[in-house]
């Protein structure tokens, strides 16, 4: 089922997500509609807190070309474990934030921790768009979107476009 994406701005964007205990059913089946709402948006990542879900799960694949075999992951309670000092700088955009795009600069490669929806726990390493897509998902999260990092004018100048937009949908 696809599920409804909140718009910036909107306070539940901004807080803190809960751990999550154990995997469940109930989970499993926000899992599968959270990758069904994230692949006809389409992007190649979402978190709880982008669907009115106040919790640690997070969607992701950034496999681009159809040459990439998809690679959908689920993460519960995902955290950075290790991150390079060598950094990136990516284009960043959010299904929050519809159409507007920023360079974002963060850790090229990260290490990851996280559980699956059957309980198990993973560990692996990311590069590339991928690193910078689990980060942008665990920003989430912890309540930070990508326009955090920029300027405060350009931030408040993409927070108006938003409400803006808001007020169209809202009017339609």
């Amino acid at each position: 089922m696809k599920l409804n994406i909140l718009i910036h701005p909107d306070p539940r964007l901004t807080k803190v997500a809960a751990e999550i205990a154990d995997s469940s059913d109930a989970l499993r089946v926000l899992g599968k509609d959270m990758l069904e709402t994230m692949y006809a948006a389409p992007g190649i990542g979402l978190a709880g807190p982008q669907v009115s879900v106040g919790q640690r799960i997070i969607t992701l694949d950034c496999a681009r070309t159809d040459e990439e075999e998809p690679r959908p992951l689920v993460m519960l309670n995902p955290r950075v474990i290790a991150a390079s000092d060598a950094l990136n700088t990516y284009e960043e955009g959010c299904l929050s934030i519809p159409d507007q795009y920023a360079d974002v600069t963060r850790p090229a490669e990260v290490e990851v921790a996280w559980m699956d929806l059957d309980g198990k726990e993973h560990r692996e390493g990311f590069d590339g768009l991928w690193a910078t897509c689990v980060q942008h998902e665990i920003d989430h999260l912890d309540g930070k979107l990508f326009i955090d990092y920029l300027k405060p004018l350009k931030r408040q100048m993409i927070t108006r476009k938003m409400v803006k937009l808001k007020k169209e949908r809202a009017r339609a």
